[in-house]
């Protein structure tokens, strides 16, 4: 699970322009942003450098 979505939209950001910077289709970052598909580890870190934020802010933690 991430939080993409939630990331995105508090930063006033859109799927098109993340999706644009990141190489990608809007089709496969709204199914990021969806959670219907994960990016792979490697566009997750692409996704945090662009959206300037810790890589920790784009997953949901698995502890509780």
């Amino acid at each position: 699970m991430n939080r993409i979505k939630e990331v995105i939209e508090a930063k006033g950001i859109k799927q098109i322009w993340l999706a644009e910077q990141l190489g990608k289709s809007y089709n496969m970052v709204n199914s990021y942003a969806q959670n219907r598909r994960q990016p792979s580890l490697e566009d997750l870190y692409k996704i945090a450098e662009i959206l300037n934020v810790d890589i920790k802010e784009l997953i949901v933690s698995n502890k509780k």
